[in-house]
């Protein structure tokens, strides 16, 4: 998930109750939730370098102790802010973990088990944004501050009570949870109806349903042998699997398993969930070839988002390498 999205969450585990573990609860708690993060050091190496590195090692289950010490650390040693160390620990995993759950959430997925399996794992129930949840995050927020102005204990110079905000807190994360829970459940059913047809004759080899900004819209990801189709599915109407557009896999081409060797595909490759390749001649240099690959989670070759190009001359040698880091333009 975004930034935005992890501090509020942060701040409201703290608010919620945990703030009772440890003085300097909120801060500690807040940097907790997006220290797996710190991997964007990684993008001063390059938006591949980046997207090597990023839900790396951070985001995987065997670094949460550390994930976890570094913000308590920080907060003490550097704020010099009073904590309970074991509290604080305890408290700052807590935030951790909600990390790498909210980003489980996400079709960009995480590799939690991390360095014994560089697997990816994701839920594909919501977007690395959702206004959804940032709507009810900010109401979290504001309710509290509202509440006390309405109230007018602002004025009143009383101590803020160690409660507060506690009730919108809970509000705000059971809304996460339960909206997560829903969103899971649209989803088994899109993924359902997609499993559930053929298409162009053949059965899916496998499908993917992602999220959209309206829980009841997605976008549906089927791959057989021969092509790619991708469709919009709408719970609250009827499917058409006939409306959809396809995208035909590349014929066998050299040219494939050259580009496949270059570093950019090879790094590429270990990102890409489902991988689309297209082989086009090109004018210029005389009988040249430009090998793409398409992650069509994130976009497809009419509209790309995650992509890498390589341009081969007529001899079949590498004459330049291209990667495009980004989500899809929106339709």
């Amino acid at each position: 998930m975004d930034p935005l999205t992890h501090t509020a969450t942060g701040l409201f585990l703290s608010r919620a109750g945990l703030n009772r573990w440890t003085p300097s609860a909120a801060p500690i708690l807040m940097l907790a939730a997006n220290a797996p993060d710190i991997d964007i050091v990684t993008a001063s190496g390059g938006s591949l370098n980046y997207l090597h590195f990023h839900r790396h090692l951070t985001h995987s289950l065997v670094a949460m102790p550390v994930m976890a010490i570094l913000p308590v650390l920080l907060v003490w040693g550097v704020f010099r802010q009073p904590v309970r160390w074991i509290g604080a620990f305890l408290a700052a995993l807590v935030a951790v973990a909600s990390h790498l759950l909210l980003d489980l959430t996400n079709v960009y997925g995480i590799r939690l088990f991390l360095p014994f399996s560089d697997e990816w794992l994701r839920l594909d129930l919501t977007g690395v944004v959702d206004l959804w949840i940032w709507a009810v995050l900010l109401l979290g927020v504001a309710g509290p501050w509202l509440a006390r102005l309405v109230s007018a204990e602002i004025s009143s110079g009383k101590a803020r009570p160690a409660h507060y905000g506690r009730g919108f807190a809970w509000f705000a994360l059971l809304f996460v949870f339960i909206y997560n829970v829903g969103r899971a459940v649209l989803h088994q059913r899109v993924v359902t109806a997609l499993e559930s047809r053929t298409y162009q004759r053949e059965v899916p080899d496998r499908v993917a349903a992602i999220p959209g900004f309206n829980p009841f819209h997605w976008r549906g990801l089927v791959e057989t042998q021969e092509f790619y189709e991708v469709s919009d599915l709408d719970l609250a109407g009827s499917f058409d699997p006939t409306r959809g557009t396809v995208f035909y896999k590349a014929a066998p081409d050299p040219s494939l398993e050259i580009a496949r060797q270059t570093p950019t595909f090879h790094q590429f490759l270990t990102f890409v969930q489902f991988p689309l390749w297209k082989v086009t001649p090109v004018a210029q240099p005389e009988d040249a070839k430009r090998v793409e690959l398409f992650d069509m989670r994130f976009g497809t070759p009419n509209q790309p988002g995650f992509m890498t190009s390589a341009l081969l001359n007529g001899q079949g040698a590498i004459v330049e390498t291209s990667f495009q880091f980004g989500a899809a333009r929106p339709r």
